[in-house]
């Protein structure tokens, strides 16, 4: 390679970087497609075989504890980024060795597991969902008889998209739970009662500059995203930024971190952080001046960020499982089609639209379409 021994000096007067992305799904393939027009190549590391971000630049397969393959990588890159969190903390601290890694390898791993981002959350004064450690079935059977409620129990590591959780409301319960999340460490969070689910999307640079996006109203339909709507001017944007102000801050953190919120009664409670680009900010690629995914690849490049006023109030809605109509679909205007050319699944997620509800129907007339899908 031609930059194989070119060290990584960020600034304005810097073009044509390498930017290696760890993971090359739909999150990678977007980071590239907002970082292609800037003069930027991209190239995944990934170990598996299905990488729809090959459309926008080279895939390199491997393991994430093959160091041979990852010294090659780090060499090729100018600077490493990820685009899912579950990358082990080894291969993010091997690579660090090598190449600038953004976000740093110890604020990925706050990440990872569940009870260490709780602990977090605690030191940093954020509120949370009173919670358990649960290490083994005796712990989970001995919470039983204590509660006043429902508990959420969710797997300490790898869960996502509702997998790794269970509902636990009766003792007669945890053995099955204990045995069917895999017999591994586990968290027991109190079922807070919310009006709603939200998010704030952050995203900070080397030099401090922090932007925020506005707060984003999330429905879930089995754990997955199914629909995400900006919340302009809310009541509760300078709470949420002050939350997330804090664990940027706290990490001396470069690139987008999303913080998961519970709206109760005014007051915010955090559920959990993605130190990545977020699937409730995809809104923000038609939406806001400046997406989240070009934010985010300025800001591990150290350029300046760009503003994040939003342009409409989009909405965004996920394709899971199978892909709708999408004639009919590209019928209704203001409508954007994200299609990741992926196959589709059971609870895969296909594709994304976005839609500015220029005229009252529009909203209507697209469920409807994903209903009948």
């Amino acid at each position: 390679r031609a930059n194989q021994q070119r060290a990584f000096q960020p600034g304005p007067a810097q073009r044509f970087m390498k930017i290696g992305v760890l993971g090359a799904g739909q999150l990678g393939r977007m980071l590239a497609l907002s970082g292609i027009p800037l003069g930027h190549e991209f190239i995944f590391y990934t170990d598996r075989k299905d990488s729809c971000a090959a459309v926008a630049g080279e895939v390199v397969h491997g393991e994430f504890d093959d160091k041979v393959k990852l010294a090659a990588f780090a060499g090729w890159v100018d600077v490493v980024t990820l685009e899912f969190e579950n990358i082990p903390l080894s291969t993010l601290e091997y690579l660090a060795q090598h190449v600038t890694v953004y976000p740093n390898p110890v604020a990925v791993a706050a990440a990872q597991d569940r009870l260490d981002e709780k602990r977090l959350f605690d030191e940093l004064g954020i509120p949370v969902a009173s919670y358990h450690v649960i290490d083994s079935l005796q712990d989970l059977k001995a919470l039983a008889p204590q509660q006043d409620g429902p508990y959420i129990i969710k797997t300490r590591r790898l869960g996502y998209d509702g997998k790794g959780q269970a509902v636990f409301s009766d003792a007669s319960q945890a053995s099955d739970i204990w045995f069917n999340l895999g017999e591994v460490p586990l968290i027991a969070e109190e079922k807070v009662p919310f009006s709603r689910e939200l998010s704030i999307i952050a995203v900070r640079n080397p030099q401090g500059e922090i932007r925020y996006y506005p707060l984003c109203e999330n429905r879930h339909q089995d754990g997955i995203l199914a629909h995400t709507r900006v919340c302009r001017d809310s009541a509760l944007q300078q709470q949420a930024e002050s939350f997330a102000k804090r664990v940027l801050e706290k990490f001396d953190y470069v690139g987008v971190l999303t913080i998961e919120l519970f709206d109760c009664d005014g007051k915010l409670v955090a559920n959990e952080m993605a130190p990545r680009v977020h699937n409730s900010g995809h809104w923000s690629i038609e939406g806001a001046s400046t997406s989240q995914f070009e934010n985010h690849v300025r800001a591990v490049l150290d350029l300046p960020l760009g503003e994040t006023a939003v342009l409409h109030d989009f909405h965004m809605y996920n394709l899971i499982t199978k892909m709708p109509d999408s004639t009919a679909l590209l019928s209704i205007p203001n409508l954007h089609l994200h299609d990741y050319n992926k196959t589709p699944a059971f609870r895969r997620k296909l594709g994304h639209l976005t839609v500015y509800p220029a005229t009252g129907d529009t909203i209507s007339r697209v469920e409807a379409l994903l209903t009948t899908t």
